[in-house]
């Protein structure tokens, strides 16, 4: 039987409260390592679920920690991957659970606002591409220490980023190894508005109210008409994984 889920209240490493028809969804900042727990990743897909069926509920809005760990432990967990000093079905593991939650995020019928602050790593980038809107905070730091190990990024960067940008500037980014600052992702359409740090929650918070004032008929109707070749995204995802998963599970050529 599976665990009655709730819409407000604290779970492993993530709450919800709910503020009219905006769910402010909050997670904790090891959440890169909470992926790769299969239970953790059934109780946030079953909530999701439970949200997606809930009429009152409009915008769910994205909130990060903003102690977020940057490239360093990303590295280091990758290189124990890639040297052998760890299992890779815990790597497999979170390529899988991250696919899940992408497309989760992408069929759920609220619309949803990601909010960064920070050091971003490529997974929590490519994750926010597959949302509604993008706010960030103007701290924030997109870092990419994929090269650093010989991997792609992980998460749909290369599919969202070639239909946003185009095959040449997709590229340029994808194979940068130089930081990204809020502003210059504003200019280049990859995040919607950037605040102080100090506002991020309540700037945030608005312009998920003024997208809940909209009729509910229009905000699922445009997301499904949005979502019309969401079976691209699906085949992408499992390609991503594979072609990455290769490099994982063999000796890394320079």
């Amino acid at each position: 039987m599976k665990r009655d889920i709730k819409i407000e209240g604290s779970y492993d490493f993530f709450s919800g409260e709910k503020i009219d028809n905006v769910l402010l969804l909050r997670f904790e900042e090891n959440l890169m390592l909470y992926v790769t727990e299969l239970r953790a990743k059934i109780t946030i897909l079953n909530y999701l679920d439970r949200v997606s069926k809930d009429d009152t509920i409009k915008v769910i809005l994205l909130l990060f920690s903003p102690h977020m760990k940057g490239s360093d432990e990303y590295i280091e967990f990758y290189k124990q991957v890639l040297e052998s000093k760890l299992d890779t079905t815990a790597a497999l593991k979170m390529l899988h659970a991250i696919d899940e939650y992408i497309l989760k995020l992408r069929e759920i019928n609220q619309l949803v606002i990601h909010t960064h602050s920070g050091k971003v790593l490529p997974m929590f980038l490519n994750v926010s591409l597959a949302c509604d809107y993008r706010i960030a905070a103007d701290n924030t730091i997109f870092q990419n220490p994929s090269l650093r190990v010989g991997l792609a990024p992980k998460g749909g960067g290369a599919f969202f980023l070639y239909k946003m940008l185009g095959i040449s500037k997709a590229s340029e980014i994808l194979l940068s190894e130089k930081d990204m600052a809020a502003n210059e992702a504003l200019r280049l359409g990859l995040i919607d508005k950037v605040v102080p740090l100090s506002e991020l929650q309540g700037e945030s918070l608005k312009i998920a109210e003024n997208y809940a004032r909209k009729p509910a008929s229009s905000l699922k109707t445009i997301k499904r008409l949005l979502n019309f070749n969401l079976r691209d995204l699906k085949d992408y995802l499992s390609y991503e994984t594979q072609e990455i998963g290769n490099i994982i599970r063999r000796p890394r050529l320079a």
